[in-house]
């Protein structure tokens, strides 16, 4: 058994304290207040019953101040060993947040429903190092590769349009995510590049980007986000927001082509449900096991000792009422 904060375990010292000062006012107190001429009588009749238990009320409560003082330590147990299953892949989400992502053919719009979506899928692969990877007209990492899930998943929620110059550069982005993933030794490595609009901007074009992924073994899911035909769109005018059917503008021939050459596969995404079906899919397709032997399993002791804590508080209540009662 080892403790999360051992630390703690000087408070330990108070009970002892405690107990010290309860034998010293006991010891005190039996001080004799009158004279008399011979012992014999009390020496006879020795400790009543009554006597005794008088204490256990006090006893049972310097126990239960001590247990909880060791369950707020975290008594933990790491004896039991098994073998666990992991995935052994590198993922990274490589999302668009050009300000067309708030086009709202998706519920509320397409940036929300994908980070949701996104989400989702995190969660549901916790043994895989996952990353972010956001681009519009220039790119950069949102979280580099880790299995912290909730970390992980708080970035992916703080995604956001406007942070970054306008525009849609697909290669950059493209680029970005393979450079935080090709120096990995995972056996699978993937990135899943989510776009609604045409290249337009960036110092890599895609192609060159795909080439690069190619090159580290680097499969590549694409996504198009849209409607066919027009989309909602909110739009600033002199009198406030307003919403304006714009036409949907993805290359898709361009998105296939990035698939195809790097073994990975396009998707079209049209509404929630497609894009939930699309991560659903990818998630069934990317599965590379692989086991680890001797994985501790910790066993969190802190109810035992709580329970244990409040077993004896309940008893001192009991003792003490039924202490009260007797004539």
């Amino acid at each position: 058994m080892f403790f999360e904060y051992p630390q703690l375990l000087w408070l330990l010292a108070i009970p002892v304290l405690l107990v010290a000062l309860y034998v010293w006012k006991e010891l005190k107190d039996r001080r004799p207040h009158l004279r008399v001429s011979t012992l014999t009588p009390w020496k006879e009749g020795g400790r009543s019953i009554l006597g005794i238990i008088r204490h256990v009320p006090y006893a049972l409560r310097i126990a239960a101040l001590s247990l909880i003082i060791i369950a707020i330590a975290r008594p933990r147990s790491a004896t039991e060993m098994e073998k666990v299953d992991t995935e052994g892949i590198d993922i990274v989400l490589a999302m668009d947040v050009s300000t067309s992502m708030l086009a709202m053919d998706f519920k509320p719009n397409r940036l929300n429903a994908a980070k949701d979506i996104a989400v989702e899928f995190i969660a549901e692969r916790p043994s895989d190092r996952m990353g972010i990877v956001v681009f519009a007209g220039e790119s950069y990492t949102q979280c580099p590769l880790t299995t912290d899930r909730a970390t992980l998943i708080n970035l992916m929620q703080d995604v956001q349009t406007d942070l970054i110059e306008d525009g849609t550069a697909i290669g950059n982005g493209l680029a970005t995510a393979v450079a935080r993933m090709k120096d990995s030794d995972a056996k699978s490595r993937v990135v899943i590049l989510l776009t609604d609009g045409v290249n337009n901007m960036g110092a890599v074009t895609p192609q060159d980007a795909a080439e690069i992924a190619k090159t580290y073994g680097i499969r590549v899911y694409t996504i198009g986000v849209g409607a066919n035909g027009e989309a909602p769109y909110p739009v600033l005018t002199p009198w406030g927001n307003e919403v304006r059917n714009m036409k949907v503008e993805i290359d898709e021939d361009l998105l296939k082509n990035i698939a195809d050459m790097t073994g990975g596969k396009y998707f079209r995404a049209t509404d929630n449900t497609k894009l939930a079906e699309i991560y659903s899919e990818i998630n069934r397709m990317e599965k590379t096991r692989t086991t680890i032997d001797s994985f501790p399993v910790y066993k969190d002791l802190f109810p035992k000792y709580a329970i244990a804590a409040l077993v004896c508080l309940l008893l001192e209540i009991l003792i003490t009422v039924m202490l009260r009662k007797m004539p």
